[in-house]
């Protein structure tokens, strides 16, 4: 081989070791939905929509079923002790302290270590911890874990399930969506 040929030969190696690479490194990093830029800035604005976004408020989550009445939607994005949340809540205008108010919260959280439900009641969650008497409950083929909310969440029924490896569900909706609250988890998907 002559020098020229060599170098070129050398100088490939690089290209074809991240080429190689990027499959199996691809496999082990869980496919998560992450905020844009502009929605994690949107985010630390505390920009709302009215009327609020639909079955896609969280880019790379669809939820199908969304009860009617809102009037206000937000997006949420939270970054830390190595998770990324990203997550939607819709409400009325009701006072969060009436028990008539609406208010449903679906949120994504990345977090690589997740890989069962029982994890989620250690989670190293800020805010939505599964902390009180937790329930696991079967909703289609997910395994869900459920409790009472506490009053950091409001009122109503917290749930939540690991999706698949480092991705973790959960929801919040308000003691008039309960009864809707298996439809709502029925229609989440990823």
């Amino acid at each position: 081989m002559h020098k020229i040929q060599k170098l070129a030969a050398l100088s490939v190696l690089p290209v074809v070791a991240v080429l190689v690479a990027s499959p199996v490194q691809a496999a082990e990093r869980p496919a998560c939905p992450v905020p844009s830029k502009a929605e994690e800035k949107r985010s630390g604005d505390a920009k709302g929509d009215q009327p609020p976004r639909g079955a896609t408020a969280i880019k790379g989550v669809k939820v199908a079923y969304i009860p009617t009445g809102f009037t206000n939607g937000q997006v949420v994005v939270n970054k830390k002790n190595g998770l990324t949340e990203y997550s939607y809540q819709w409400s009325d205008d009701r006072s969060e302290v009436d028990r008539r108010h609406r208010s449903l919260w679906v949120r994504v959280v990345c977090w690589p270590q997740a890989n069962s439900t029982a994890q989620l009641k250690n989670a190293p969650f800020d805010l939505g911890t599964f902390s009180g008497t937790t329930k696991t409950v079967k909703i289609g083929e997910r395994r869900v874990l459920t409790q009472v909310g506490d009053g950091a969440l409001g009122h109503g029924r917290y749930a939540g399930w690991v999706e698949r490896k480092g991705v973790v569900v959960t929801v919040m909706a308000s003691q008039p969506l309960v009864p809707e609250l298996t439809k709502i988890i029925e229609g989440i998907g990823l």
